[in-house]
């Protein structure tokens, strides 16, 4: 404790002196480095709660450390705290959490599990994965022996297409072979193109721990009939390998090996340094990390001399096995060598630290080298870039020309992606820009792509043109960034019109220009010309790269044509989460909810676990249907997966069980959620608003402030809503002003609906009218149908002639507005006016949107529409509707007459009050669901008056709970009271 006391005591010290500004990251990074390399927890976990106190916590790198920390330490359920509440993660904070899975796998398969979830989450959130992504991911497959997932991981390197990359394909070998699994290994050993000494010696190794004899043997045999000369470390594992399976046979194989190993002298070399170099250049090429860990230690072991070469590589493995004390332990020897005195080796040594995560100490290594070079200089720009420290890195620019070194393009390049990051990047990108153009390094492809992104990304596309313009050959990799550069500046057109001249002229596409080419399509939603490059990125060959395929599928979900969507997506093989997602997400997107639903189970059925955006997605599916016992099973499967902690998924519970007419569920959801963002208040706020509950709404809305929530537009459409419901057009009134007053919040033509629908509901459709008249915008044609609708409720036939030629200019098309318009006159008994709208309908050929309902029994849908007679139980419904009516005749029912717009007798209106569908589907709930279930029915169209007044009946005689959606609200009938107060 007295240790952990006097390194807090440091800092307490420098936060004292430094009062006036705030607290350098390099001084808590000395303390994490010190926690780090002594494996102190307890001094790490102090530091982390003073980092907080001081309100550093959202430095990006701070970040960073502490989740390097927590994992070196043995903390993962610590690193994984910090790792959640990172707001901006790179792809270096997710091969870092993943690592921590990996390091502290071994017999923890819960670990395993949750690491493999992070890496499907993390291919959902950042859409691309490198070589070193994969490093961990392997060694949880290798750690937890999860043979599954080494294969799965396998067919996703096939999909990338780094299957082949030397590094990937060695590792996957070293995972099968390893875990027993020769023949996987053998098969993917034969695939490969290029194969060296340390692949042939991992396949040798793997024969010998299985006890193969034999196969050991015959692979000895072809190894040396490859053309490669198997080195020492073959003749000695196998010797040692055979000699403790079969002593009996052993002897005889020895013999054989050994005489092997005398002809071709394969023990002369053992002390030459070159020799071993090569050796372990040959294990880095495998990517062979450890392989090259195990040489040097055996190079170590025979007290062979080692010089700056060796070291280059060691460094090189090093930085590929993310072990950061193992760096520390090789940077020792480099010190005590006196080898860390070469600029080489001083570049090496920033190059580990930095792919580590651990720019600080990069930035000791750099700062303490006696002779700097370009190299070090472009190592610590770019690493500075890539880490988050964009100011950082370009000081170090600035640095660099007042030593008078010369900028290359490798310099340019990584200071432009800092720029590119940086709020006011886009002027010192100008100045970078002018310097390129003295030195030459314009001509650069990397330095020109780098300056097209960064005009791009700042909105300067005149910019951008101009150094593409200026490009005398083709780059394939300018045009992609131009292109992607017209994409983000909302100018599609342009991207799809240089995607033409590459094809005109006869030059290669990459994965990239296809992609960005099917982006622009369905941005564009240009079907026709996003089918075309689909048929040239078949006929190209790169229908089966995922990252292409991902474009496709996107863009036919976008032009809605999901049945080539479909197509697809049942391309794709063995398709990952974010290929389900992508697809279910389409579904939901263009109105295909039951599919949705559906494509999640097929998901399920072929074993790919769900994320926090799938279900967030699903949810919002049921929601859309009003499917509430897909919802709860979807809510189960959240709790089950640990999917409930994502603030996206509480808010889409809490919405969904409110639009499914359960708004107890959804507030009793909304207390149990901690994590109070602003999306959650104002799904629970429009939820209780769409329930009619104005109270709850207001002191909801007024309990926002002491929780510390500053309400935005939608809050304001939410409590606005809540008052118009409930007839509250003071506190209507109060609101709206208030937005601008207190909150500097515009109101937006949404905010006048809202108060110009609280006031037709109210009868002061007059006062609504002045309100459309004096808005700052044209008033919308659903904002002159709902005050129609006022008028027709209300009866004023005057305003609602005025309202309805207003809403004719505007939508002469429109069915509602000659439906309303009709029912206007018809209810004031002016048939003829009543009529001539009807034949105005008539003569333009405007059809009427059908008024249907439906409910949902036991996870199927029943549709009805007035007088159905389509179901197959129509006889048993209609029964069950005559005995309704009639029990609630006796109760004191009377028909509305009213409310039939038809000029004919009273008895023949009040005959077709009682097939209505709302009728017809709770009828239907009455006979095919328990007693005391609660009947859930939705309409498209409002209640009328005398189904709201009936249903008040039916909930009576049927001692049952009846909850109504219709197009304006969520009615609520329990023992003959409806929750609107018969106001809607």
């Amino acid at each position: 404790m007295p240790y952990v006391q006097r390194h807090l005591n440091k800092i307490g010290s420098s936060i004292t002196l430094s009062s006036a500004s705030p607290l350098s990251s390099s001084q808590w990074f000395s303390v994490l480095r010190t926690a780090i390399s002594t494996h102190n927890l307890l001094l790490g976990k102090c530091t982390h709660a003073r980092i907080i106190v001081s309100g550093s916590a959202g430095d990006h790198f701070l970040t960073n450390n502490l989740l390097n920390m927590y994992s070196k330490c043995g903390s993962l359920s610590s690193a994984r705290q910090v790792f959640d509440v990172t707001p901006d993660r790179d792809l270096v904070t997710w091969n870092s959490i993943l690592g921590a899975y990996a390091a502290s796998v071994d017999s923890n398969d819960c670990n395993a599990q949750e690491g493999f979830h992070l890496f499907r989450h993390l291919r959902a959130s950042l859409g691309s994965t490198n070589k070193m992504t994969l490093a961990p991911v392997l060694k949880l497959c290798l750690n937890s022996g999860s043979l599954w997932a080494a294969e799965g991981i396998h067919g996703y390197a096939i999909k990338i297409g780094l299957v082949w990359d030397v590094f990937v394909s060695g590792a996957l070998v070293n995972v099968y072979s390893k875990c027993g699994r020769m023949r996987n290994a053998r098969l993917l050993f034969d695939g490969m193109r290029e194969r060296d000494v340390v692949l042939w010696n991992m396949m040798l190794k793997g024969y010998v721990q299985l006890g193969h004899e034999k196969e050991a043997f015959q692979f000895f045999s072809e190894f040396h009939q490859s053309g490669f000369r198997p080195d020492e470390f073959s003749v000695h594992l196998l010797l040692n390998g055979v000699s403790e399976v079969n002593k009996v046979e052993g002897k005889w194989y020895a013999d054989q090996v050994q005489a092997y190993a005398t002809k071709l002298s394969l023990s002369d070399d053992n002390s030459d340094a070159f020799c071993w170099n090569k050796k372990l250049s040959e294990y880095l090429r495998a990517g062979d990390n450890w392989g090259v860990i195990d040489c040097f230690v055996s190079m170590n072991g025979l007290n062979v001399d080692y010089d700056d070469v060796t070291l280059l590589v060691v460094l090189s493995a090093v930085a590929g096995t993310d072990d950061i004390e193992l760096g520390k332990q090789v940077h020792g020897i480099a010190v005590k060598s006196g080898l860390d005195l070469e600029v080489s080796v001083g570049n090496s040594l920033i190059n580990m630290y930095s792919k580590m995560d651990c720019v600080y100490f990069a930035r000791e290594v750099f700062h303490e080298m006696k002779q700097l070079d370009l190299i070090s200089w472009n190592s610590m720009i770019s690493s500075c870039a890539q880490s988050g420290l964009e100011e950082e890195s370009v000081s170090l620019f600035v640095d660099l020309l007042h030593e008078d070194l010369k900028p290359d393009h490798f310099t340019l390049t990584g200071v432009l992606r800092a720029c590119s990051l940086l709020i006011d990047g886009l002027n010192i990108s100008r100045q970078i820009h002018v310097h390129a153009l003295k030195t030459g390094n314009i001509a650069d492809s990397f330095v020109a792509t780098a300056l097209i992104d960064v005009y791009s990304k700042g909105g300067k596309m005149e910019e951008a043109e101009l150094i593409f313009q200026n490009r005398d050959d083709f780059d394939l990799a300018c045009w992609n960034a131009m292109m992607f550069g017209y994409i983000i500046s909302d100018d599609s057109n342009k991207a799809l019109d240089l995607f033409s001249l590459i094809h005109r002229s006869e030059e290669k596409s990459d994965q990239i220009t296809l992609a960005t080419a099917t982006k622009a399509c369905g941005c564009l939603v240009l079907l026709d010309q996003g089918k075309q490059i689909h048929a040239h990125v078949i006929k190209a060959g790169f229908d089966s790269d995922l990252y292409v395929n991902s474009g496709t599928l996107d863009m036919y979900i976008k032009c809605g044509d999901m049945a080539n969507a479909g197509v697809v997506f049942k391309s794709m093989f063995a398709p990952d989460d974010v290929a389900w997602t992508s697809m279910i997400s389409g579904c939901v997107e263009n109105g295909k909810e039951d599919q949705a639903l559906s494509t999640y189970h097929q998901m399920r059925q072929s074993g790919v676990m769900p994320d926090e955006y799938t279900f967030a997605t699903l949810i919002k599916a049921s929601s859309c249907i009003i499917a509430q016992e897909q919802g709860r099973q979807l809510h189960a499967n959240v709790i089950k997966l640990d999917c409930f902690s994502d603030p996206f998924v509480g808010t889409s519970l809490v919405d969904m069980y409110a639009k499914c007419g359960n708004i107890e569920d959804a507030y009793r959801l909304f207390k149990n959620i901690n994590a109070r963002n602003i999306a959650l208040w104002n799904a629970m706020l429009v939820g209780l608003a769409q329930h009619g509950n104005a109270e709850e709404a207001i002191n909801l809305f007024k309990s926002m402030k002491s929780h510390g929530i500053e309400p935005d537009r939608v809050s304001f459409v939410g409590i606005l809503s809540a008052c118009s419901h409930a007839g509250l057009t003071s506190e209507a009134y109060k609101y709206f002003h208030s937005m601008s007053k207190d909150y500097g919040i515009e109101p937006e033509i949404e905010h006048y609906s809202c108060l110009v629908d609280a006031l037709g509901r109210a009868g002061l459709v007059q006062e609504a009218d002045k309100v459309i008249e004096s808005m700052p915008f044209k008033a919308s044609a659903s904002m002159n149908r709902a005050l129609l609708g006022a008028c027709r409720i209300q009866g004023d036939v005057e305003t609602g002639k005025h309202v309805a030629a207003r809403l004719f200019s505007q939508e002469p098309f429109d069915p509602a507005a000659y439906v309303l318009l009709s029912n206007i006159y018809a209810s004031a008994n002016l048939w003829d006016d009543a009529n001539n709208a009807r034949k105005m309908m008539k003569m333009k050929n405007i059809k009427k949107d059908p008024g249907f309902s439906w409910i949902d029994v036991k996870n199927k849908l029943h549709l009805f529409v007035v007088d159905d007679q389509s179901h197959p139980q129509a006889d048993i419904i209609y029964d069950k509707v005559e005995e309704m009516m009639k029990t609630i005749r006796e109760e004191g029912y009377v028909p509305e007459t009213e409310f039939v717009l038809l000029d004919v007798e009273d008895e023949e209106k009040e005959r077709s009050l009682y097939y209505h569908s709302e009728k017809l589907a709770i009828a239907y709930g009455l006979i095919s669901t328990p007693p005391s279930t609660t009947i859930r029915v939705i309409k498209n169209l409002r209640v009328c008056g005398d189904c709201h007044n009936a249903i008040k009946f039916i909930s009576k005689v049927s001692d049952r709970e009846i909850v109504l959606r219709d197009a304006n609200r969520f009615h609520h009938f329990r023992d003959g009271v409806c929750s609107c107060g018969d106001y809607w």
